[in-house]
């Protein structure tokens, strides 16, 4: 792979000399995490630590809170948290269906508010 040459001047003509070859291997590398996408459940307040600490290790939660709706308190406590833990890492939440579903994004992961298709 070749790179722009190393002339301080832009006005200068270049030469195949004033470029260098770079090993594209050395900057592609194979141990960086996967983003993952997780699948998960809630039911109390409990249960929110785990996704907490998915979303802090950069992946993306699909978060299943239907089975809150019935504790409004537990629900708007379980919700500030998901909150709360998507503005620490400058992710985002949004949500899905009539109350049914969450997603919580890690730092550089923008959810889009438009759909595709649909009304």
């Amino acid at each position: 792979m070749r790179l722009w040459p190393f002339s301080k001047n832009p006005n200068e003509e270049t030469s195949a000399e004033d470029y260098k070859d770079l090993d594209i291997g050395t900057y592609e590398s194979s141990d960086r995490p996967a983003l993952l996408i997780k699948i998960a459940t809630v039911t109390d307040l409990k249960g929110t630590q785990n996704i907490k600490n998915q979303i802090y290790d950069g992946h993306i939660v699909v978060v299943d809170i239907s089975r809150l709706k019935q504790d409004k308190i537990t629900f708007e406590r379980v919700m500030k948290d998901f909150k709360q833990v998507s503005s620490d890492v400058g992710g985002d939440i949004v949500g899905l269906g009539d109350q049914q579903y969450v997603i919580i994004s890690p730092r550089n992961v923008k959810i889009s508010r438009d759909r595709i298709g649909g009304p």
